[in-house]
C-alpha cells in the first residue's frame, strides 16, 4: 500500500507540474495579447487576470506540497 501511495504521489506531482508550465505560457501568451492591443480591451485584461492567478494558484499548490519543478 505505501508503494502505491508514493507512485500516485509522483505522478499527480507531475500532472501537477505539466499544468503549472501550461498555464505559464497561457499567462505570457495573454500577456502579449495585452502588450500589442491599441486601445483598452477589458476582455483582454479579465483574460490575463484569470490567466495569472491559475498560475500562481498551481505555484503556491507545489510549494505546499514541495514539490520540485525542474
Amino acid at each position: 500500500m505505501l508503494f502505491k501511495k508514493f507512485k500516485l504521489r509522483k505522478e499527480y506531482d507531475e500532472k501537477l507540474v505539466s499544468l503549472i508550465r501550461q498555464t505559464k505560457e497561457e499567462w505570457q501568451h495573454a500577456q502579449s495579447m495585452e502588450n500589442l492591443m491599441a486601445d483598452y480591451s477589458l476582455d483582454i485584461i479579465a483574460q490575463r487576470k484569470i490567466a495569472e492567478s491559475k498560475h500562481f494558484y498551481l505555484f503556491k499548490e507545489a510549494r505546499i506540497r514541495k514539490v520540485l519543478i525542474k
